[in-house]
């Protein structure tokens, strides 16, 4: 068909067309991600999310303690004063970010109440020295990986089993390693995967694509890494 002088065709119109729709297509995802990862949006959803593990981590904590109050009245005590100051910190104005040494303090103090309960079945192995203490890290990021190692590496093992720490700096780059043993379907427990979905969202929500966390499952070992840029703490 023949189109008068100065009027585009139908091919060209429906091509403009189409370029219209997926430009707006395109502005409509942009516009959406911004909202979804706007300041207020984005910090309601890192409170959600450290609060889903926070309940559990207590629980499990009490429960520790409970398991040797009656063989052991002494390092009950000894251990409840110890999980009351992991309610202050607990407890405390939500923080945006903690230094990793405080994370650290508070994995610690983790692996001691669980090895009240588990004696010395729980081997814990710290290689945290050359790591900056003053790297920043989102609260509770360390915690629920060591629970989830405790709980489907160390407890069904049937003799004493290891939990090891490493952390260090390469470049500008914060790496963290924690390994376990592994016991096929434990690792795949349903609860572990959550844990792992909920930091890894966190670590987006906190460093968008310049952090990640890996895990690998091979000869034995179970292996959580994770990759953050180093952002020291800002002075007051």
């Amino acid at each position: 068909m023949f189109s008068p002088p100065g009027l585009p065709s139908a091919g060209l119109l429906r091509a403009a067309l189409w370029g219209a729709l997926a430009a707006a297509a395109i502005m409509f995802y942009l516009d959406l991600r911004n909202r979804a990862f706007s300041p207020a949006v984005a910090e309601a959803r890192l409170m959600a999310l450290t609060a889903r593990i926070r309940p559990h981590f207590l629980f499990n904590s009490l429960n520790a303690v409970l398991g040797v109050i009656r063989s052991d009245p002494r390092r009950a005590e000894a251990a409840l004063e110890e999980l009351s100051d992991l309610f202050r910190v607990l407890m405390a104005e939500n923080k945006a970010l903690v230094t990793l040494g405080e994370e650290i303090a508070l994995c610690r103090r983790y692996l001691d109440l669980e090895h009240l309960r588990l004696g010395e079945r729980l081997q814990a192995t710290w290689d945290v020295g050359a790591c900056p203490m003053d790297a920043q890290v989102p609260p509770l990021m360390l915690q629920p990986l060591l629970e989830n190692a405790v709980y489907h590496g160390i407890e069904p093992a049937h003799e004493p089993a290891a939990v090891t720490i490493r952390a260090g700096l390469a470049g500008e780059e914060i790496r963290i390693e924690i390994a376990n043993s592994y016991h096929g379907e434990h690792s795949n427990h349903a609860g572990n995967r959550m844990a792992l979905d909920n930091i890894r969202e966190r670590l987006m929500l906190f460093y968008d694509l310049e952090a990640r966390l890996e895990t690998a499952a091979e000869n034995g070992v179970f292996r959580v890494s994770i990759r953050l840029p180093y952002r020291k703490t800002e002075k007051a």
